[in-house]
């Protein structure tokens, strides 16, 4: 199927309607909004203890063993392609610091990994709808941990396919394993699972 430069110009102008009503909601709503090919994803529940555990330890270990320079960034801005008409926010952005520079959302092609935090409210969001807008950004390296069941799963090798760019390569693990994440090594030992003692 051939775009056009119509089709192009509506769906440039339907995804900043999306955009901007993302935009008003957001401080209105629980939860996250993100944008999707679908339209706007709504995870309703704000982060329990777990998630939030989680992406700090994950984060913390990642910065650990990265070089200066490469952060596991927690928190704003999203990621963004306007053409493509997807707006995420992973979890954690493995990310470069002067990639970090500037204002506005930052460029998905900069983002070294994506690393998610599996929802309670909505695990499709990060099990499915992730594993195929990361790789339609350019986002190399996909990580799930999931701690409703306390397994992951590490996403690379981007290729094209028949539906788009998909990932080539998954590897599973389970909690207390060792995970790589582009190029680092971490322990899995100690992360929360939901319904833990303390939540």
């Amino acid at each position: 199927m051939t775009i056009t430069h119509d089709d192009a110009r509506r769906q440039n102008f339907h995804y900043r309607l999306l955009r901007d009503a993302v935009e008003r909601l957001t401080d209105s709503v629980p939860g996250k909004l993100e944008i999707t090919k679908e339209g706007i994803v709504h995870d309703m529940m704000s982060p329990g203890r777990p998630h939030e555990v989680t992406a700090g330890l994950v984060s913390r270990r990642l910065e650990k063993v990265a070089p200066d320079g490469i952060w596991a960034h927690v928190g704003t801005p999203d990621v963004e392609d306007e053409p493509e008409g997807i707006k995420r926010h992973p979890d954690i952005m493995v990310i470069a610091f002067e990639d970090m520079q500037g204002d506005g959302p930052f460029d998905p092609r900069t983002i070294i990994a994506a690393v998610e935090v599996v929802s309670r409210s909505n695990p499709d969001n990060d099990w499915v709808g992730k594993v195929r807008d990361y790789p339609l950004l350019g986002i190399p390296v996909y990580a799930v941990f999931d701690p409703r069941t306390g397994t992951g799963a590490v996403m690379s090798d981007i290729h094209r396919t028949p539906e788009g760019p998909r990932y080539a390569t998954r590897k599973d693990f389970v909690y207390g394993e060792d995970v790589t994440i582009a190029d680092w090594t971490i322990s899995t030992d100690g992360l929360p699972r939901y319904g833990d003692v303390g939540e």
